[in-house]
């Protein structure tokens, strides 16, 4: 056998190409889920639209508790989800501010903004009759999907949250395709960039008073307001507003009246440099709109009650009088016209007649009997008759037979 022998160059050459094999091993090992991502990516230039059941937010992440912020330019999407292939759900503005709940990847989550909606399928509400604005969920794990001026209700994919039967939702007075636009309900969030936000009071907002509707939204003065300050500005002006209108809706629906103060929301609607206090009491008086159109339907839903009712009690009234004028013909054991009968006249002291129906054919043969073959029954012949008595058949006729007690006449 012939001895291997190992130069020292053949040994360095050996340990260079294990080292070589090994790191080109992890290379192709390492490098494997990157070529598996890029032989599925699409084509340069297509925009990916994402499906149904992926273009749903990610559960946020970022700061533990939620908190106020500021808005930084002019223009910037509120976004159905934490990113930009996420339809657009609305705009904000400079100084506006918002409540930040979470935050993501350069994603802030928020409560929805003034003028921001939802959309909910009309087959699992049923419309509240007392208070029109309010719709109730009558099925379970029902969708809840951001609203956007720009994408049809059928396309509106982004979930916002699932409610269940019971659970009620504010209609904001339209319908589209088999759904109802609605105020987006408790936990529907939005997403907007957070290189636009800054903080504007880290004044911590508790679970409790972060609202899921649209209304609310704009009635809460920045934090840190003094509640009892007089107005001052325009915005302070319209925080007035917007809270006396939240104490009238309180009230039941007969006593509400917004006259006074949309009068005044107009004057601040119509002031060309209102900044914020104009953009908020326009929209405010699209609400006050809603309110009173559910007002004059409840108003209008009690009045048709009450002449609903009006008719009921006069159809209850003729009715009671029809049945007043029916006699109780129970007691007879028949009714019919009285005639004699000279076919089985036996010429003896109890005579036979017939009774006829209203067209004069012969229901059955009659004779009185007991006390009753005593009387004279000339005057009741031809006349509309009923007969107290016991029926019997009566074989020569193949007739029935009355043996009547007592005769009285009903026309």
């Amino acid at each position: 056998m012939r001895a291997r022998v190992n130069s020292p160059v053949r040994t360095a050459w050996t340990k260079w190409s294990a080292g070589a094999m090994a790191i080109l091993l992890a290379v192709v090992v390492l490098a494997s889920p990157v070529l598996g991502q890029l032989q599925q990516a699409p084509p340069t230039g297509t925009v990916v639209q994402p499906a149904v059941g992926i273009n749903e937010p990610a559960p946020a992440r970022g700061p533990a508790e939620p908190y106020v912020a500021e808005v930084t330019g002019n223009d910037v999407f509120i976004r159905s989800g934490p990113g930009t292939n996420f339809y657009q759900c609305g705009k904000l503005y400079t100084q506006d501010r918002v409540q930040v709940i979470n935050a993501q990847l350069g994603w802030s989550c928020i409560i929805p903004p003034p003028g921001c909606f939802s959309w909910v399928s009309m087959q699992y509400v049923s419309i509240n009759l007392e208070n029109p604005t309010m719709g109730i969920i009558t099925g379970d794990n029902v969708g809840v999907y951001a609203g956007s001026d720009f994408v049809e209700p059928m396309w509106s994919t982004s979930k916002q949250a699932v409610l269940n039967r019971g659970q009620t939702v504010r209609l904001l007075g339209e319908e589209k395709d088999d759904y109802y636009k609605i105020a987006p309900p408790q936990g529907a969030y939005l997403w907007v960039s957070s290189q636009f936000l800054q903080t504007a009071d880290r004044t911590v907002v508790k679970p409790g008073e972060v609202n899921a509707g649209t209304a609310t939204a704009l009635t809460q003065k920045p934090v840190g307001a003094d509640p009892n300050a007089a107005p001052k500005t325009d915005l302070d002006i319209y925080y007035a507003l917007a809270e006396q209108i939240n104490v009238e809706r309180t009230k039941p629906v007969a006593d509400q009246d917004y006259t006074e103060l949309t009068a005044k929301l107009q004057e601040l609607a119509a002031k060309p440099d209102g900044g914020r206090a104009m953009r908020y009491a326009d929209y405010t008086l699209k609400q006050v709109e809603r309110f009173e159109l559910a007002c004059r339907v409840a108003k209008e839903l009690e009045l048709q009650n009450k002449e609903r009712m009006k008719v009921t009690e006069k159809i209850d009234e003729a009715r009671s009088a029809k049945l007043a004028q029916v006699e109780d013909n129970s007691r007879f054991a028949v009714i019919g016209k009285l005639e004699s009968s000279s076919v089985y006249d036996a010429g003896g002291p109890v005579r036979r007649f017939r009774l006829l129906d209203e067209s004069g054919k012969t229901i059955c043969y009659v004779v009185p009997t007991g006390a009753a073959a005593k009387v004279d029954y000339s005057k009741l012949i031809g006349h509309k008759v009923g007969l107290v008595g016991r029926i019997e058949p009566h074989e020569a006729s193949a007739r029935a037979s009355i043996e009547f007690t007592e005769a009285i006449r009903l026309d």
